[in-house]
């Protein structure tokens, strides 16, 4: 239901979760864009899903129905929102635990790669760009710089 909500194949479902309130239960679906999403996207998504629920449940169905877009501070949780952040820094967890930062040089359908920054002797080197593959990486986070 929620992909037939979309406005195009440039977006797509990042999350979606459903509170466990019998009262009201609160339906919250994260949409992305390959080239992000705007607040007017946002709004027709919005309006469509509020009609195909009413319409699968009737209009006096007590919910209550967010749709946003994934905020700044949020992690990348799907391989298509990695390619816009190109030339970004990122800040990597990975499966077994270390940590990596470092420039997003490009996303592959393997994984990113990555010229990750180490500190050697109170200094910061940049190692040459290396492919580290989606299944090692266990959060990836945007670093935001206000430079």
């Amino acid at each position: 239901m929620l992909e037939a909500s979309l406005p195009g194949p440039e977006y797509f479902v990042v999350g979606l979760t459903v509170s466990d309130t019998a009262v009201r239960p609160k339906i919250t679906a994260t949409i992305d864009g390959d080239q992000g999403i705007g607040i007017d996207e946002l709004g027709s998504i919005t309006r469509r899903l509020t009609r195909q629920i009413d319409e699968a449940y009737g209009e006096d169905a007590a919910y209550s129905l967010e749709v946003t877009s994934p905020g700044a501070d949020q992690p990348l949780v799907s391989p298509r929102q990695y390619p816009r952040h190109a030339g970004r820094m990122l800040s990597l967890k990975m499966a077994d635990g270390t940590e990596k930062t470092g420039t997003l040089e490009e996303a592959t359908a393997d994984g990113v790669v990555l010229s990750e920054v180490v500190k050697e002797k109170n200094k910061k080197k940049t190692l040459e760009p290396a492919l580290v593959p989606f299944s090692d990486i266990s959060e990836a986070k945007v670093v935001i710089s206000f430079k």
